[in-house]
């Protein structure tokens, strides 16, 4: 409902159906469990003495809310408790019918037709908070701290909202959205020529001043829905919670300015400026940094922003907290693992040095996905490896639909899940209460050297090998993947594009995972690796005392364990079979195999083990209880793609075996557990 980057589906009407849908199902588990409540709570008030302020709310209802006893007005009469809670009962039906007619009819519901309920979840945590407090102080503590206590903490975490939700779009459409908005406003400013520093001084000027009246009618479509997603922000912040959306995450930023520009949107919209002089802001704006090269100039960006005293004004009067987005999909298709992880790496380190030069509370937010090649892989150890000194007390990530449900779909996994993260995380903090020791300055010169071969024998494949593209549209089922419609976002920026900037990252490792390459996840880690190991004699020792001593690389390399025991190389020769070009393809497919044969060999050197995974038996066993149902399938795929592909048959033989080719994509995805 809020991801709206590259999907041109997710409306403004899409956010606010989404907003409504959480708020509905939150309500329903209330009003569940006031009702069990009811049946529990049944003290009489003959023998107990209840607190004067929980009596006078009994009243204080009774008034506001006239006939919401129904035809019985002195039922409970004598069961205080009960009586309350069947007053919460039906001033949350209230809220939930409200909710109801909205998502069914949003026009044609009113809520003057629905006058008992809740303004917000603080009152009705209010009143959950006078039962309890009128319960300690007649003796009934351990009942208080029981169902009850649940409630509460269930509605002091989910309110009204049930989640945060962020809402993203692409820096693009803000810029030619202020663009717009300035030629309309006239003057002689052409924003689209103004450089990098004109814009800044431009925007602040603008956010500092009263918000400008301009007409939404003359502007363009493209615009005008820019301005209504901020619209409905506001509208929903009223009509479902203050918390119902976490941040605004820009995606592809590249300068401070992009920052600026939605600022200066959302003051339009009245989500920011001043009021009676003082600061007031109701967004948080998460900038996401996501190829090589944005990475690169993370600091750049950030203190140039930090810089500007309406952006700092901005960010206190909201808490004083900037959340940072970091893009493992796009910098690993970009640059390749290695370079990738190494430049997030550096990323973070920067990140938190600018902010607290700034006193600025930063949280980082990790767009892992669910394959190694989007920054997938265990979780506790994943925030253990962030650089040291980075994670204070909070972290972020996100998580793709296919991992939720393997992770979360049941209670035992989902608290083992829950427990390894939030274990990871007080680990990773240790620093605030103790100095740590700061990563030795061997271990990122070494990591540097890595990072740069890395990323030259992985453009060595993916940006100067002719054919590759080629090759991976057709010995990969990336084109068939787009028709499962099961993605949040189209599979390609442009249609018909087959560049490598326009395929999402998504697509590009389910397609490599598909075939048994999995290339994303490990190639350029063995050239780099081979070449410092051979560059003197001491060098293996050097990466084998990294191996140990550093949990950043023996993450890595653990991961890269993992990629490879899922590759199988043997089927990936299948693929070329369906190639158009079978020479090209088998000079490529002849390339991957040697770098495939080289990583597995210097990680198993660097990692002092016999064989992949021998350090993690229990994963190892897992995935040979899957190769048995693995193989035939990619076997079976291999046919039916020749079948679906084949140019003499006709479009009802080829939609025959569509069905099962697709049916075949979701079964190995099933089996290879991370797919995108």
């Amino acid at each position: 409902g809020g991801d709206r980057d590259g999907n041109p589906f997710v409306k403004p009407s899409t956010t606010e159906y989404a907003l409504r849908q959480h708020m509905n199902e939150v309500l329903c588990e209330y009003l569940r469990r006031v009702e069990d409540l009811r049946s529990k709570l049944t003290h009489s008030s003959r023998l107990v003495e209840l607190s004067p302020a929980f009596i006078d709310s009994i009243e204080r209802d009774l008034e506001r809310c006239p006939g919401i006893s129904g035809e019985h007005p002195k039922r409970f009469s004598h069961e205080p408790y009960r009586r309350k809670l069947f007053i919460i009962h039906n001033r949350l039906r209230h809220n939930l019918k409200l909710t109801t007619a909205r998502i069914e009819n949003p026009a044609q519901a009113n809520e003057n037709d629905y006058p008992w309920r809740y303004a917000d979840e603080q009152e009705f945590l209010a009143d959950l908070c006078l039962i309890r407090d009128s319960l300690i102080s007649h003796g009934d503590e351990a009942i208080a701290r029981t169902d009850l206590l649940d409630l509460i903490r269930l509605v002091e975490t989910f309110g009204f909202f049930l989640l945060h939700l962020d809402i993203r779009q692409e820096s693009t459409r803000h810029s030619e959205a202020v663009a717009e908005l300035c030629t309309q406003l006239g003057g002689d400013t052409d924003y689209a020529a103004l450089d990098e520093d004109a814009r800044i001084a431009y925007l602040c000027k603008l956010i500092s001043e009263p918000a400008t009246t301009i007409n939404r009618d003359d502007l363009s479509e493209s615009t005008q829905e820019t301005l209504q997603v901020l619209d409905v922000m506001v509208s929903m912040r009223t009509e479902v919670s203050a918390n119902a959306f976490g941040t605004y995450v820009i995606s592809m930023t590249h300068c401070a300015s992009h920052v600026l520009e939605l600022m200066w949107l959302a003051a339009l919209c009245g989500l920011a400026g001043k009021r009676n002089g003082n600061w007031f802001c109701h967004i948080q704006i998460s900038p996401l940094f996501e190829t090589i090269e944005d990475l690169t100039h993370i600091e750049e960006v950030m203190t140039r922003l930090f810089d500007e005293p309406v952006y700092i004004d901005l960010l206190k009067a909201s808490g004083n907290r900037q959340e940072i987005m970091l893009g493992y999909s796009d910098s690993c298709k970009d640059g390749g693992i290695l370079a990738s992880g190494w430049s997030l790496y550096k990323a973070q380190q920067k990140i938190i040095r600018i902010a607290d030069s700034h006193q600025v509370e930063c949280r980082l937010f990790h767009g892992r996905g669910g394959t190694l090649g989007r920054g997938g892989g265990p979780t506790h150890d994943a925030i253990l490896s962030q650089p040291a000194g980075t994670v204070h007390g909070q972290i972020k990530f996100t998580e793709q639909g296919e991992v939720l449900s393997y992770k979360y779909s049941n209670d035992e996994t989902a608290v083992y899940e829950l427990s390894m993260g939030v274990t990871g995380l007080l680990k990773a903090s240790r620093h605030l209460i103790k100095p740590e020791q700061a990563d030795d300055h061997e271990y990122a010169d070494i990591m540097s050297q890595l990072a740069h071969d890395g990323e030259e024998a992985y453009r060595d494949l993916i940006d100067r090998t002719e054919g590759l593209l080629d090759y991976f549209y057709e010995c990969t089922p990336v084109s068939e993947i787009g028709l499962l419609n099961i993605g949040s976002r189209p599979s390609h920026r442009k249609q018909q594009d087959r560049s490598k900037s326009s395929i999402r990252a998504i697509p590009w490792v389910f397609g490599w995972a598909q075939s048994r390459h999995t290339l994303p996840a490990w190639y350029g880690i063995g050239r780099a690796l081979h070449d410092f190991a051979n560059q003197n004699e001491t060098n293996l020792e050097k990466l084998r005392g990294l191996y140990r001593n550093w949990p950043y690389f023996r993450a890595m390399l653990s991961n890269t364990q993992m990629s490879l025991a899922k590759a199988e190389m043997d089927i990936a020769k299948q693929y070329v079979s369906l190639s158009e070009h079978p020479q090209q393809a088998q000079n490529i497919y002849r390339q991957i195999r040697e770098e495939h044969d080289r990583t597995l060999e210097m990680v198993t050197r660097v990692s002092g083990i016999q064989c992949l995974l021998e350090d993690t038996p229990a994963l190892a066993l897992s995935l040979s209880r899957r190769d048995p149902y693995l193989d035939p399938l990619n076997h079976i795929q291999v046919k039916l793609l020749g079948r679906v592909r084949n140019d003499r048959a006709g479009d009802d033989e080829r939609e025959h075996w569509m069905k099962p080719l697709l049916r075949s994509i979701n079964a190995i995805a099933s089996g290879m557990r991370n797919t995108g």
